[in-house]
């Protein structure tokens, strides 16, 4: 029997303190900008999502830095080409947005396996590049005072 994925997920907006924004561009989309996304394991809080998503793209300890539950859900249809992973008949995610506030810009390990490349940008510059509209929505929120 097959193991499909949960349509639930987070979103976890990298940032600084002075909202500098870490992006990553997907390895399956070279193009495509974003905040590190993941979904939900089994028997999983979101908060360990988070935790694990971050520590798998990033290589980062969020445990070492401010990791905020923005209590914020947004819905999206799935993209017809992932839809294979989740049980037949699931058409929408439910994603958790959460902020990473760190000091300052610190090195990246991006799991090459996901990601091509990690940027830093200001948070306008980010809000613009990111392919999600969830993504540069969450990341528009920090301009205005979000953190």
């Amino acid at each position: 029997m097959p193991v499909y994925k949960k349509p639930v997920s987070v979103l976890v907006v990298i940032h600084t303190a002075n909202l500098q924004v870490l992006l990553l561009e997907r390895a399956d989309h070279p193009g495509y900008w974003q905040s590190v996304t993941g979904s939900q394991d089994q028997d999983e809080t979101l908060l360990q999502t988070a935790i694990r998503e971050v520590k798998e793209e990033t290589g980062l300890d969020a445990a070492c830095y401010e990791l905020t539950d923005w209590h914020i859900q947004n819905q999206y249809e799935i993209f017809q080409e992932w839809r294979w992973r989740y049980e037949p008949g699931i058409t929408h995610n439910a994603e958790h947005v959460f902020g990473l506030k760190l000091p300052k810009i610190v090195p990246i390990n991006i799991a090459t396996r996901e990601h091509l490349k990690a940027i830093w940008l200001p948070w306008q510059e980010a809000a613009k590049k990111v392919f999600s509209w969830s993504n540069a929505q969450a990341i528009r929120m920090l301009g205005s005072g979000r953190q």
